[in-house]
């Protein structure tokens, strides 16, 4: 069956609800259609953000293998292709609530309970993201494409996941699902920190050495800075969007809180049914960052969540030397993650030892003289040095005549 999904989930009234981060912007689909429809048509090239990647090259450093990555979302559909082999259904939760209703008093379909079950498609679109599997007729793959998907469906198109379930998901995540990654490509409706139950379930996720991956959220566009839960908790990787140039995407929020930006403008991915569809927002920044700490986190399984989070932080490409609040630490690069790995660090710093928002200070060149001068001099150099040789060749060509003529001439001198 096609399905159009709703192009902006809706909030609730509450204000601990939580609302998926999209953008209201239609996307350029796949399909060149102007909506993405379920199932879609296979998109045959490689997405740009990928391009950028040596894929090669980095899978010949890690492929996720190993590594569980709780995707807290809408659900994924496990009848894409790329999927099927990619989620452990049987870890799977659905803690939607099982008595909901429309406005109208109808019974809200509320999906499987193994969080197999995704109608809006946002949850599939992520966890594609992470680790969708390699298949003919398409360039798209996820970017740690033997990583393991566990599949947490905590909302829907009506906004029906809030703080507390939030919460619920994280802590099942961390306990019963056995996660090393969670990814939530979601945060709360208002700018006002939400239940202390979320604050609680990140916490004692990070004491169990789980990576979280979070978006910044899509307010970014009227320059609004403010903070979006649980991106904003410490210890929380906070993903902000970028752009083919490597530039905070213009929707993208902004604040001292993100940690990194990746890609998140023109985002490939994996629909419910098969086929692939394009969206933009900072949810699908945070699945390609998520996929990059399950190749670390694979790679080196002894490292702790801080250390990944500082790798992917200190190996971002950035136009600055430290962090800002736009890209944070800059925007990850998932081969220099993985190949610049000596050994772990706890913080990332500064290059070169610059301090935050300030240019480097050309060293003095001690010459004695100007550039101008300089130049000058080598020039002088170069036109005398040219006289030299001309008269040079002309001496000789004189001294060789004259003994022609003294040789040719009866009785010698």
């Amino acid at each position: 069956m096609t399905t159009t999904p709703s192009r902006r989930l809706l909030t609730t009234a509450a204000a601990t609800a939580v609302l998926l981060v999209t953008v209201p912007v239609v996307p350029a689909a796949a399909d060149d259609a102007t909506q993405c429809t379920f199932p879609s048509k296979n998109y045959t090239g490689r997405p740009w953000a990928l391009q950028r990647v040596l894929m090669d090259e980095l899978w010949e450093q890690s492929t996720g293998k190993g590594v569980r990555v709780a995707v807290i979302d809408t659900g994924v559909d496990v009848k894409h292709p790329q999927l099927t082999k990619a989620v452990d259904a049987g870890s799977g939760r659905n803690l939607l609530d099982k008595n909901l209703k429309d406005e109208n008093g109808t019974k809200i379909e509320r999906g499987k309970e193994n969080g197999t079950t995704d109608v809006v498609g946002h949850g599939t679109k992520v966890a594609g993201i992470i680790a969708a599997r390699e298949m003919k007729g398409t360039g798209f793959t996820g970017l740690a494409p033997d990583a393991t998907i566990i599949p947490i469906q905590q909302n829907d198109a009506e906004g029906h996941g809030t703080a507390e379930t939030l919460a619920q998901a994280i802590d099942y995540a961390a306990g019963q699902a056995n996660a090393d990654v969670i990814n939530i490509s979601q945060d709360t409706a208002n700018a006002v920190k939400p239940a202390p139950e979320l604050q609680q379930a990140v916490n004692a996720a990070l004491a169990k050495d789980i990576v979280i991956v979070a978006s910044a959220g899509n307010d970014g566009l009227g320059g609004n800075i403010k903070k979006t839960y649980p991106a904003s908790f410490a210890g929380v990787l906070a993903v902000a969007s970028s752009d083919r140039n490597n530039e905070r995407a213009a929707f993208s929020q902004s604040g001292d809180f993100v940690g990194v930006a990746a890609p998140g403008v023109d985002m490939i991915s994996t629909v419910p049914g098969g086929g692939h569809c394009s969206d933009n927002g900072t949810s699908f920044s945070a699945p390609y960052v998520a996929g990059v700490a399950a190749l670390i986190k694979a790679k080196h399984k002894d490292w702790t969540q801080k250390q990944i989070v500082a790798q992917i932080e200190q190996t971002a490409e950035r136009s600055i030397a430290g962090h800002d609040h736009l890209v944070g630490w800059g925007v990850v690069d998932p081969v220099r993650a993985l190949t610049e790995d000596d050994k772990p660090i706890e913080e990332p710093v500064a290059h070169e030892g610059v301090s935050r928002g300030k240019a480097p200070v050309p060293a003095a060149i001690h010459l004695g003289e100007t550039a101008d001068e300089r130049n000058a001099r080598l020039a002088t150099y170069v036109v005398v040095g040219g006289a030299v040789l001309v008269a040079a060749i002309a001496g000789a060509s004189v001294a060789v005549r004259d003994g022609r003529r003294r040789q040719g001439r009866p009785g010698g001198a």
